[in-house]
């Protein structure tokens, strides 16, 4: 069962409304379907869009930041549970563990840390919890292009090129995520450990 789903995104808004838009969107809907809300704990950008649109709707948020950011980001102060750790390695291992799923949003370099991570964790079997690519705008065009890319180089196995589950539409992408079956998917090392 979907209780909390990790949403990794940009600690800026970008340059064009649609993406604030959809955040707030996402967040609206985490709170219809009555889904918690796991972050990295900031008041900024989409990041802190999410968190406020869940907040005001009612909605529980869990935020996580590491002691090095604390000067430098601003921390949402009013969370249900504000979690200050001390590494950025902490922060991703918490987030992890109080999860069910992982979405990405438009975000910059830290989005596509915590993203690959996650979808690495779940082609290793280190977890089994669906990873979702919100696709805004086609925001992630080129990145879809090029993990097809890896697949055809054969540097992704063909069924683990399928694990990052896309979607333009939020209602959708939940729907992927809450049907998500890993066993679809066995772990990459599977077939070498007897």
């Amino acid at each position: 069962m979907l209780q909390w789903v990790c949403v990794y995104c940009g600690s800026r808004l970008g340059h064009d409304p649609i993406y604030a838009e959809a955040a707030k969107k996402f967040g609206d809907l985490l709170v219809e379907r009555g889904i918690g809300l796991v972050y990295g704990g900031g008041s900024v950008g989409l990041m802190g869009v999410v968190a406020e649109t869940v907040l005001r709707g009612g909605g529980q948020v869990i935020g996580v930041i590491p002691q090095a950011l604390d000067r430098r980001e601003i921390i949402h102060h009013n969370l249900t549970e504000l979690h200050i750790v001390p590494t950025m390695h902490h922060r991703k291992a918490l987030m992890s563990e109080r999860a069910d799923a992982f979405v990405a949003l438009p975000g910059g370099y830290g989005t596509l840390d915590e993203l690959f991570e996650a979808i690495t964790w779940l082609q290793l079997g280190i977890h089994r919890k669906p990873v979702g690519l919100f696709n805004v705008n086609g925001f992630f065009d080129h990145l879809i292009a090029m993990i097809h890319h890896m697949v055809t180089q054969g540097f992704i196995d063909q069924n683990n090129g399928e694990l990052l589950q896309v979607e333009a539409n939020a209602d959708l992408l939940l729907d992927k995520i809450a049907n998500f079956n890993p066993e679809h998917f066995p772990p990459k090392w599977n077939n070498l450990i007897p």
